[in-house]
């Protein structure tokens, strides 16, 4: 039963987090004025538009994914218009920021209410650190609620840390490549977009990525939870 309810954490917090991921993707976009993702529907928090637009990355990979590797793989996408990317590609770049913007921003309120769960006293520096136990329910009376509040805040600070550096790395076919836009002058980076849509440029990117993630993500994971148990304990 406990392993069900984990998998069932990991991919709730998947949903939630891809989908705020790419709403982000497509109310900035609809700003600065692409408003493709937007009348698409994929403005919005709910999956269902996500999941409509992308069924396999959004419930078949994950689903498989987490009952063989106990981790939710996937994807998802918003519509963009490719001649309006080339002719703002600045502003292109900073819809390609929005996205892990708003998992960073879920990374900082899951850390907050961990925060705040240890000053409340329900919440305890984990014995054992994990993926899926950041904290662990305090010892006593009333321990029962906070082992669901303990599982899912982990997930959520994990699963949306992975997404914000995975989808930051300067790689196609992630955000970060057209991040790269923003540090680029505008013919530099309509050339350097070109270049990115050769079909073997994104399999090769992915195909980096996932060499290189493993190397980023543990010091970065560790110090978080360095910054996140501040005062109170390291990781070393």
């Amino acid at each position: 039963m406990n392993d069900f309810l984990e998998l069932l954490a990991w991919y709730l917090a998947f949903l939630l987090s891809t989908s705020f991921h790419e709403g982000a993707h497509a109310w900035v976009a609809r700003w600065l004025g692409d408003p493709t993702a937007y009348l698409g529907g994929q403005a919005s928090l709910d999956p269902t538009p996500h999941i409509r637009r992308e069924p396999f990355g959004m419930v078949i990979l994950p689903v498989l994914s987490l009952f063989f590797l106990g981790w939710p793989l996937g994807f998802a996408s918003v519509p963009v218009d490719p001649n309006w990317s080339h002719r703002f590609p600045r502003k292109a770049g900073k819809v390609a920021l929005a996205g892990p913007a708003a998992n960073l921003v879920l990374v900082l309120l899951a850390g907050l209410l961990i925060r705040v769960g240890l000053a409340l006293g329900g919440l305890a520096p984990p014995v054992e650190l994990s993926f899926e136990q950041l904290a662990r329910p305090a010892a006593g009376e009333g321990a029962m609620p906070w082992a669901g509040v303990s599982l899912i805040l982990s997930v959520f600070f994990t699963l949306n840390l992975v997404l914000l550096l995975f989808n930051l790395l300067p790689l196609p076919p992630m955000d970060g490549a057209t991040v790269v836009n923003l540090l680029l002058p505008e013919s530099a980076a309509r050339s350097f977009q070109e270049a990115l849509r050769q079909p073997f440029v994104g399999i090769l990117g992915l195909i980096l990525a996932w060499t290189v993630f493993p190397e980023i993500f543990v010091p970065v994971f560790r110090f978080a939870m360095n910054l996140l148990y501040s005062g109170i304990l390291i990781f070393a």
